[in-house]
């Protein structure tokens, strides 16, 4: 089980309260985790990753265990902590401007 942390906006979006646990297939894959939110959350599709693409949006950032993932690609094996559901997997909303 994946405790995924989603911000504010994409908790309210999804109507869900503190963290999201999913059940991802083994080998725990970054995509496997945004695959399986996507499939429990549909509303949150193209939010995270555009529709087409599936890249990740450009002011959205993952980490794991204070790691930066978001540059990470998709078949990445998620750090052992993350998979075995002792760390969250944290989707940030990135902050810009001046």
């Amino acid at each position: 089980m994946i405790r995924v942390v989603l911000p504010f906006h994409l908790r309210t979006l999804a109507q869900v309260d503190g963290e999201v646990t999913l059940d991802v297939p083994r080998p725990a894959t970054l995509g496997g985790v945004l695959d399986a939110l996507e499939a429990k959350h549909p509303v949150l599709r193209g939010t995270i990753r555009d529709h087409g693409t599936l890249r990740r949006r450009d002011f959205v950032r993952f980490f794991a265990c204070e790691q930066d993932l978001s540059l990470e690609p998709p078949d990445s094996p998620l750090p052992e902590p993350v998979a075995a559901g002792r760390e969250p997997f944290l989707v940030v909303g990135a902050i810009a401007g001046g």
